[in-house]
């Protein structure tokens, strides 16, 4: 999506686009669970359940009727967003700091994700096969109210940061357009912090993406309990996806300093996102395999885990070769040769005259965003292992594949107006966004 900070102000972009996409989202995530449990993945079945039920009679069916969620589904989200919370403030782990704002402020986080993400995986291994407190499973048995819980949860909880915005801001990055429709969309506040938790860090890393594993790994378990075993497609699968976030944990600093972090205001946008999008879309491909094991071979599912594996090494090596390069300033080596940095300089909104490194060599020399070629490829594998039979499994990696595309080319225009000159410079020593010879 845009950047919506330098968006020009009319009517298309901050209210029909805004209002589309919440009206659109948060059914499509519904029918879309439905659609890979019950309808076998297939886009075409929904269709024809549509024609056939309507469209309205189907989403009071598949969401209406658990839109407050259930009994359970409330317990099993409140005691983990209460343990995550917890384990942010308990947990031990360095203090760093945040790219400074456009006001000023050097947002400050504990470096404790990691270790939070371990745990995460000890305690409910622990509750699921010591004390057997409950399924393995639990997580895709009550999926549903748990989707429909959490839309109803992350659209008040979006309307409270609109609020707390206008009025309670924690730092002065805050503003609002008088357009109540963009600003609960994109949000009033950049760095929202509750009782000392930071909000984006919560819903960003320790809630969305800890529940993202926490699910499929769930999911491989349901498919036991179903059948009896679990195949060796989900196992991959769920593996693959385990490692690629322990990953994203190890990394959970530089994902601080993100674009998504920098620019996107704690809105609908980012948290409606990170509370439902991500576990209604992203678990997909595993969520699909419950009921459809594929029957793979351990070869061949030893030749997918490879290649996945392959693939996020690659993608946390580029962004290991970026951080390094910058922590070290400059001095070190790329690939056993001194790197080539452009010293690109920027102006803050303060005044205050800044440099950045801008790496060219490694690589970064490849593309300006070839990080996101391993990351797409990485989705791909673990969703290849559900077969070839229907659209639906691979939905997240198209999905992820449109949104890089176009992280790359807003990248690149912020980038443009941050550094001016010294980005052509950059641009000229590394002329491809993606993918050399072709974006």
């Amino acid at each position: 999506m845009a950047d919506w900070s330098t968006t020009p102000s009319n009517f298309f972009t901050r209210t029909v686009v805004p209002v589309f996409l919440m009206t659109a989202t948060p059914p499509f995530a519904m029918l879309f669970w439905h659609t890979n449990v019950n309808l076998d993945g297939s886009f075409l079945n929904l269709w024809n359940e549509i024609v056939s039920k309507g469209f309205f009679n189907l989403l009071n069916e598949v969401w209406f009727s658990r839109f407050f969620g259930t009994a359970t589904a409330w317990k099993m989200i409140a005691v983990f967003a209460a343990f995550q919370l917890l384990l942010m403030k308990i947990l031990p782990g360095r203090k760093y700091y945040g790219n400074i704002t456009p006001q000023g402020n050097v947002p400050e986080y504990k470096d404790n994700g990691l270790l939070s993400y371990i745990l995460t995986f000890v305690v409910y291994f622990f509750c699921t096969h010591v004390l057997h407190l409950f399924d393995a499973g639990i997580i895709y048995h009550h999926f549903g109210d748990l989707l429909g819980a959490l839309n109803f949860t992350a659209l008040v909880f979006c309307l409270f940061l609109y609020f707390k915005g206008r009025y309670f801001p924690s730092t002065t990055d805050n503003s609002h357009t008088g357009n109540f429709i963009f600003d609960y969309y994109w949000g009033t506040e950049l760095y929202p912090r509750i009782l000392g938790w930071d909000i984006k860090q919560f819903t960003n890393c320790r809630f969305g993406m800890t529940g993202w594993s926490l699910s499929v790994v769930s999911f491989a378990f349901a498919q036991k309990e179903i059948y009896g075993t679990a195949d060796w497609s989900i196992i991959v699968s769920a593996a693959l996806l385990f490692v690629y976030l322990f990953k994203f944990f190890v990394w959970e600093e530089g994902y601080m300093k993100s674009m998504d972090i920098q620019v996107d205001r704690a809105g609908y946008y980012i948290c409606w996102g990170c509370l439902v999008w991500v576990p209604s879309v992203y678990t997909s491909p595993v969520m699909f395999m419950v009921k459809h094991p594929v029957g793979l071979s351990v070869a061949v599912a030893a030749i997918i885990f490879v290649l996945g594996m392959a693939a996020i090494w690659v993608n946390y090596w580029a962004d290991y070769q970026r951080q390094h390069v910058r922590a070290t300033n400059g001095n070190t080596t790329i690939w056993g040769k001194p790197p080539v940095l452009i010293k690109a300089s920027y102006t803050t909104e303060t005044g205050e005259q800044k440099t950045n490194l801008l790496l060219a060599s490694g690589f970064w020399g490849i593309a300006r965003h070839f990080h996101y070629v391993p990351e797409i490829l990485a989705a791909f594998f673990w969703s290849c292992a559900t077969g070839f039979t229907h659209f639906a499994p691979f939905f997240y990696v198209t999905f992820l594949s449109i949104l890089l595309t176009h992280r790359a080319f807003r990248d690149d225009t912020k980038c443009a107006n941050k550094y001016g000159e010294d980005w052509k410079k950059y641009c000229e020593a590394v002329p491809y966004k993606i993918i050399p010879g072709v974006v």
